[in-house]
């Protein structure tokens, strides 16, 4: 057993001696093997301690791409999540499978997918916070991303570009201007301001708390649906046909030249969201 698999064991059974028997041995299976994976994964991780988003990524692509079933990797990230939690750090783990591409999602994509009520957001009385929805649904933003964006910085002729201080752990990235509709929307955005979308007087924390408020008054909530409209738009626009959450093709169906085109569109998608694996576009697109 590797170090780090002692301590794990040690929490499990020891400092932390929760739930019945066979629930604490399913856990210390999962935590040695993820141990012993993080190793051969060339991760000098030691202490529980040291658990960060990277090793939580690494153990999750892997079972990908090992064809563990998403039942399985549901079961092994409810013990990492267990892991994060009793060192403190739970926000390292995604709260929701769907973050990680792995079904029920991937089963059932058809609803997520949404488009703005332009009726309910003409009734939101901040204008700032409607162009960060608009950003949402234009650029496939997270929230987060679509209320720090900053015009000065990130429009650069034909792309724009997000900080990392921006973005979900602290990516940099890129994402094209192609219609002319996000065209029209960035220079909207010049002629209302040149710095991000909050107000002098206020910082994020306000800011966010003013977009919840505000958007649930009217009635649009849950805008993550907006990236997955985003997504869908972008695989039409680079394929020239639906995906399979539209009722296009299935993966599975689709000749060789076909499938190796719907393997670069998504994983560009996925570059564009923030992502970089292919797997995540199955909660976005369908397989």
């Amino acid at each position: 057993m590797s170090q780090l698999g002692y301590r794990l064991h040690h929490m499990v059974n020891i400092q932390h001696k929760e739930g019945s028997y066979g629930t604490r041995n399913s856990r210390g299976k999962i935590l040695d093997m993820a141990a012993k994976q993080l190793l051969t994964g060339g991760f000098k991780l030691r202490d529980p301690g040291g658990l960060k988003t990277k090793h939580v990524d690494f153990l999750v692509s892997k079972w990908q791409s090992d064809g563990i079933a998403d039942k399985t990797i549901k079961n092994r990230l409810a013990a990492i999540r267990w892991w994060a939690d009793k060192i403190g750090k739970r926000n390292i783990v995604a709260r929701d499978n769907d973050s990680y591409g792995i079904a029920t999602v991937r089963n059932n994509p058809l609803g997520k997918s949404k488009q703005l009520d332009m009726e309910k957001h003409a009734k939101i009385g901040c204008e700032l916070i409607k162009l960060s929805l608009r950003l949402q649904q234009e650029f496939g933003l997270r929230r987060e991303e679509a209320i720090k964006f900053n015009l000065s910085y990130g429009w650069k002729n034909d792309y724009i570009r997000l900080k990392g201080s921006w973005t979900k752990g602290g990516k940099y990235r890129e994402i094209p201007i192609t219609t002319q509709s996000q065209l029209a929307l960035l220079k909207e955005i010049a002629t209302t301001t040149k710095s991000a979308l909050i107000p002098a007087s206020n910082n994020y924390a306000q800011q966010l708390g003013r977009y919840e408020r505000e958007t649930s008054r009217v009635g649009l909530s849950k805008n993550h649906g907006l990236r997955h409209h985003y997504a869908r738009q972008r695989y039409l626009e680079l394929t020239g046909w639906q995906c399979p959450a539209d009722g296009g093709p299935k993966r599975n169906t689709l000749n060789a030249e076909q499938h190796a085109l719907d393997t670069s569109v998504r994983l560009q998608i996925s570059k564009e969201l923030g992502h970089e694996r292919l797997s995540i576009t199955y909660s976005y697109l369908g397989s």
